[in-house]
């Protein structure tokens, strides 16, 4: 065993280096340094600024950890989507037209939407109405849905499963838009819930059940997820436009990103 020796031994961690410390270290720390270089320059800190001066001027300034916070989440989702947008570029397939999937407006278009979701996931269902406002604000746009049930991965039985099943089988009788529009309205989604879905919208039921619980079913969800992970997907939903990940999910970042494709497709 190596004797520890004064000079290596580790010093007490001062008081801001504690407040560093946790889940959200890497926003904090940024804000500090960037408070510090502010601090720097102001008259009345002349003197050089302490751990308290820092300190007070944070809890003076609480608002620049949740600037930092939202500077910082939005680098990392930008530099996210260009890594996603990279693979995605290298292997075409990966977004290649599926027949499988639901998909409206011209084949031929020179724009295309792509949207990775999950039925039960929050933002999904925040999004899905603008989505389907947009479809309509822009019917040479081709709008392709892939259904991404990551909520109960490992669990082929749960809602998000048979959420994407049931929307996939009302999609076999052409009714997949309005059970696509009830499905994200629903916040309870269960069994019981989706069948409603699907009884309320004309699908029928026989044919929907065994469609749900076919094979190609499964290996066209299976399919879906490989293709996700591949792509290095981490979330729902996940949209593309022209093959370039959206680092934005917000409905009028998804517009602009339509007018610039269209744009640069003339």
């Amino acid at each position: 065993m190596t004797e520890e020796t004064p000079a290596s031994r580790p010093t007490e961690p001062s008081a801001l280096s504690r407040f560093l410390q946790g889940p959200r270290a890497g926003v904090t720390a940024l804000a500090v340094s960037v408070a510090a270089l502010g601090l720097a320059v102001f008259p009345y800190f002349g003197g050089g600024t302490s751990d308290a001066a820092i300190r007070s001027y944070l809890l003076n300034h609480p608002e620049m950890l949740q600037e930092m916070s939202n500077a910082l989440q939005a680098k990392q989702n930008s530099a996210l989507s260009e890594a996603i947008t990279r693979q995605a570029t290298a292997t075409p397939s990966l977004l290649a037209a599926d027949t499988r999937d639901a998909a409206f407006g011209p084949v031929d278009a020179k724009v295309t939407v792509v949207e990775f979701f999950d039925f039960r996931c929050p933002g999904c269902k925040a999004t899905a109405p603008d989505i389907l406002r947009i479809m309509q604000a822009n019917p040479d746009v081709r709008f392709v849905f892939k259904d991404w049930p990551i909520l109960d991965r490992g669990d082929p039985s749960g809602p998000s499963h048979y959420s994407a099943r049931a929307a996939q089988a009302a999609h076999d009788q052409g009714k997949y838009l309005p059970v696509f529009r009830a499905l994200m309205a629903e916040g309870d989604l269960n069994a019981e819930s989706i069948d409603a879905i699907l009884v309320a919208n004309g699908v029928n039921m026989d044919t929907a059940r065994a469609a749900i619980a076919s094979p190609e079913m499964t290996r066209h969800l299976v399919d879906t997820d490989t293709a996700a992970l591949a792509l290095g997907l981490q979330a729902t939903p996940t949209f593309f436009v022209n093959g370039r990940a959206q680092s934005s999910i917000q409905p009028d970042a998804i517009e602009a990103a339509i007018r610039e494709a269209k744009a640069a497709a003339r």
